[in-house]
């Protein structure tokens, strides 16, 4: 309803302001009926956005659509009166709309595999992870499968996955796309010589294991530990990888802390590597400044990519923060959009001192 009673506002306004420029016919007034369109866009989305993803929702609709039929109508109209002018509408206008293009079209399925090598003198052989966070779908389908078999391309000795798997709260919707990751997961046969572990993320509801019934993936839904030959995977329950004073104890294994949020890196966590997601790198990121929002208490430079967190007493040596963008999107009233972000599959290559080499 809220859609509905935004883009109806939003097209009066948008019918004024187009008389506005077409009675004065100047530059002046295009730019003051731009300026009031997108102050009452803003102002639409805040009132009648509710919670803060909607309001997201709503704005997009008054950037991309109808602030871009704004800047056509300009360019059409001043197209004698101020030449110069209109022509830098309409690019104006082209540009909005291939950043639209990318953002809903391109970016959001456009999946980028990032290699990352650590170097441990707690490891005798090398051994290849790969990290899955953020699957977040309310419809699982092919794409979803392509990146599972992206996963599985790399030929990982170890997989984990960091939460946020299936976002869907109605009961029965929820139950027959977790029968369908099932499914999928089956039908691929997602496994990993080591093992694959999964932790629980703030979008998947309390039934979450229930989509890794009958698989290979081990589902870690309270704070543990399980030791892999040289490597101990820690998973932590949901609410504990939002605690910024967790702590964690060193092990003479090389320890893998996996959690959703990466907020936990903040606390005392004496592991070589900490693993996260849940920020989705911003999912919309802009230019020299970076993601809009993170929703973590880690710094933003941390909220994608690897972070080296220096050296831990405790440990002797070096420790490293990973952070996916992950795989999805926000889903419910969020708007289904990428920008300068695209999906994101990690493929940590772990490596005794001295075996360092080039990267794929």
């Amino acid at each position: 309803m809220e859609t509905f009673l935004y883009n109806t506002a939003m097209a009066l306004v948008l019918a004024t302001a187009l008389w506005v420029v077409r009675r004065h016919r100047t530059a002046a007034g295009a730019v003051a009926a731009g300026c009031g369109l997108v102050s009452l866009a803003c102002l639409l989305a805040i009132g009648l956005g509710g919670q803060r993803f909607s309001g997201v929702r709503l704005l997009a609709y008054g950037l991309f659509l109808h602030t871009g039929l704004l800047l056509a109508g300009v360019a059409i109209i001043l197209r004698n009166r101020s030449r110069p002018f209109a022509i830098a509408a309409a690019t104006a206008c082209l540009l909005l709309e291939l950043v639209a293009a990318d953002s809903f079209l391109v970016e959001p399925h456009w999946i980028e595999v990032t290699h990352v090598q650590i170097a441990s003198p707690k490891l005798s052989r090398p051994l290849r992870m790969a990290i899955v966070a953020d699957l977040q779908t309310d419809s699982v389908g092919e794409y979803e499968r392509r990146a599972l078999e992206l996963v599985l391309r790399e030929q990982p000795d170890l997989i984990v996955m960091a939460g946020d798997y299936i976002q869907e709260w109605n009961d029965g919707r929820r139950a027959a796309q977790q029968e369908r990751l099932r499914s999928v997961l089956r039908q691929i046969d997602f496994r990993a010589p080591l093992g694959v572990y999964a932790v629980r993320g703030n979008a998947d509801a309390p039934d979450w294991e229930k989509a890794f019934a009958q698989t290979e993936v081990t589902t870690l839904d309270a704070t543990g530990s399980v030791d892999v030959g040289e490597l101990r995977i820690t998973g932590l329950a949901m609410s504990d990888s939002f605690l910024t004073s967790l702590r964690i104890d060193p092990s003479e294994r090389f320890q893998i802390v996996v959690g959703h949020a990466p907020d936990f890196a903040l606390g005392e966590i004496h592991a070589e590597l900490l693993v996260a997601g849940h920020t989705h790198g911003g999912q919309v990121r802009l230019p020299w400044l970076g993601p809009i929002m993170t929703q973590s208490e880690v710094p933003r430079s941390w909220a994608a990519g690897v972070t080296q967190l220096g050296h831990d007493k405790k440990l002797g040596h070096d420790k490293t923060l990973i952070v996916s963008r992950g795989i999805g999107m926000e889903r419910a009233a969020a708007p289904r959009i990428r920008f300068l972000c695209r999906p994101q599959i990690v493929v940590v290559d772990l490596v005794p001192v001295g075996q360092v080499s080039n990267l794929p």
